[in-house]
């Protein structure tokens, strides 16, 4: 089972693993914002999201004279600091604890001056980032960073093909028995050859699902529905309900 929470420039982002994707990060971690295009971001479900910064990456590297930021949450109110939300003074953006609810478009305007050297005369200049932010329980490097984890899609499927062989491996021992003792009654519960195997099941826990047309990048993850979408069940769908305005939802009301 896989869950995600998304943020709009292509990020994927676990405890220091990650992948991204139309956007840049330096050695710091800062996520920087790219003009015209959000930046997605798949956060793993009750982790910190990376550190978002507040300008583009070539900004960054240039003089910024009196800069000012202002952040716009996915309630599209301007974001405040809380136990969640923390905003430093050079305008980068950390959400801790990441939830379902916390979902959605997040987005920074920067307003600087710019000088011209002939005139000394000032001009005000404005630039929008979008960071579009999802979550997931297992973020993309969920298999390099939860090792010791037990509820790893990994350990939990190599325990149960280690229980599928035991099972076999008993019901095998227990028909060699009692081939070989022909004083025994064959209980009614006895292994046939060829008859037992495991199947895999793909599903998602309720509030989320799969969407390959909206997250290609990661098809088979298990993302956070939308709104307007919802997942009652462990099913592998966010199924329509216009009604519905928020994310995770497990129920069309």
């Amino acid at each position: 089972m896989r869950a995600w929470v998304l943020l709009s420039a292509v990020l994927w982002y676990l405890t220091g693993v990650g992948w991204q994707r139309s956007s840049e990060r330096t050695g710091k971690g800062f996520i920087y914002g790219k003009p015209g295009h959000p930046v997605k971001i798949y956060v793993k479900l009750h982790h910190n999201s990376p550190i978002l910064a507040c300008m583009d990456y070539k900004r960054a590297k240039k003089e910024t004279v009196d800069p000012t930021y202002t952040w716009i949450g996915p309630n599209e109110k301007p974001l405040t600091e809380n136990n969640r939300i923390n905003i430093t003074k050079t305008g980068k953006l950390k959400v801790e604890d990441f939830l379902e609810a916390l979902s959605g478009l997040y987005t920074c305007t920067l307003s600087y001056k710019t000088v011209r050297a002939e005139t000394q005369e000032e001009t005000i200049v404005k630039q929008r980032y979008d960071f579009m932010i999802f979550v997931n329980p297992f973020a993309p490097g969920w298999k390099g960073a939860c090792n010791d984890s037990a509820d790893c899609e990994d350990i939990t499927n190599r325990n149960i093909l280690q229980a599928r062989d035991r099972i076999e491996e008993f019901f095998r021992s227990q028909a060699y028995i009692y081939y070989h003792d022909f004083n025994k009654t064959i209980p009614a519960m006895h292994f046939v050859d060829h008859s037992f195997q495991v199947v895999r099941m793909d599903s998602c826990r309720p509030g989320f699902g799969k969407n390959e047309g909206l997250h290609s990048n990661c098809a088979s993850c298990c993302v956070v529905c939308g709104p307007g979408t919802f997942s009652p069940d462990v099913d592998v769908t966010c199924q329509s309900c216009v009604s519905i305005r928020i994310y995770g939802a497990k129920s069309c009301t």
